[in-house]
């Protein structure tokens, strides 16, 4: 992986991450378009660069962060199953990543739930506090992201809708739970393969991280804006149109999994 990959694997990272449209799906694919290598370096990076995502949600929502402690219970409880199954299953998972088949069947489903997501849901929810069992439901909805291509943002936007949160409350709390969900996925995987990376390669995480911090900031304010005005639907077509255009080039032979 050179150092201009890095930087646009890292721009995507910072677009998508936040967005229902699967941030490992598009750096899966883009990679395949690429021609990256899929070795632990380049397993590590894409799953590290998510340490600089997460710092934007630290910056934008820092009061947040300094409330009562019952905010870091709540999160904590929906953190735990991600954390028990992600330990359980991670080489199930590892494969997943190198498979774009999975990538593009669940880009295309996901986009049809979104499609209809709004009338699905609870209509007309209010304004009010997560509870510590609608925390846990919406930490199950966030394993379902563990497939590629489901989208972590997507999965618990929708968890927290069905526990009849608005959608700018399913989002945000959708984003508070990707600091300790990323942190820790960005951490392991990084005690991993530390022992593999080289002085060079510092430099590219370095520069990755800061790339994916600052354009997370700048979709995370695009898209709390864009949610509460239109909803889902133009995530959902995206997704199919995706999905689909993907599925026909695998079709027909053309070569997308990752080298």
């Amino acid at each position: 992986m050179s150092f201009w990959q890095a930087i646009i694997l890292a721009i995507v990272e910072g677009v998508t991450e936040f967005l229902p449209v699967s941030s490992t799906g598009h750096m899966i694919i883009f990679s395949s378009f690429m021609g990256i290598s899929h070795l632990e370096f380049t397993k590590m990076f894409t799953v590290n660069i998510q340490f600089g995502a997460i710092l934007s949600v630290l910056v934008l929502y820092r009061r947040r962060f300094f409330q009562t402690r019952e905010f870091y219970y709540k999160l904590f409880v929906a953190f735990l199953p991600a954390a028990v199954i992600g330990f359980l299953l991670n080489d199930l998972i590892d494969a997943m990543l190198e498979n774009v088949w999975v990538v593009a069947i669940s880009l295309l489903l996901g986009g049809i739930i979104l499609v209809f997501i709004d009338k699905i849901a609870n209509e007309y929810p209010k304004d009010r506090e997560i509870s510590y069992p609608e925390a846990l439901k919406v930490g199950f909805f966030q394993c379902i992201a563990m497939i590629p291509g489901v989208s972590r943002s997507a999965a618990t936007i929708i968890g927290g809708m069905f526990q009849g949160l608005t959608r700018k409350q399913s989002a945000e709390f959708s984003f508070f739970l990707a600091v300790p969900t990323m942190a820790a996925a960005a951490g392991y995987k990084f005690l991993k393969t530390y022992e593999s990376i080289r002085a060079e390669d510092i430099e590219t995480l370095i520069v990755g991280n800061l790339v994916a911090f600052i354009v997370a900031m700048l979709a995370i304010r695009f898209f709390i804006n864009f949610l509460t005005r239109y909803g889902f639907k133009l995530f959902g077509y995206y997704r199919i149109i995706l999905g689909l255009v993907l599925l026909g080039l695998l079709a027909s032979g053309y070569k997308l999994d990752i080298v």
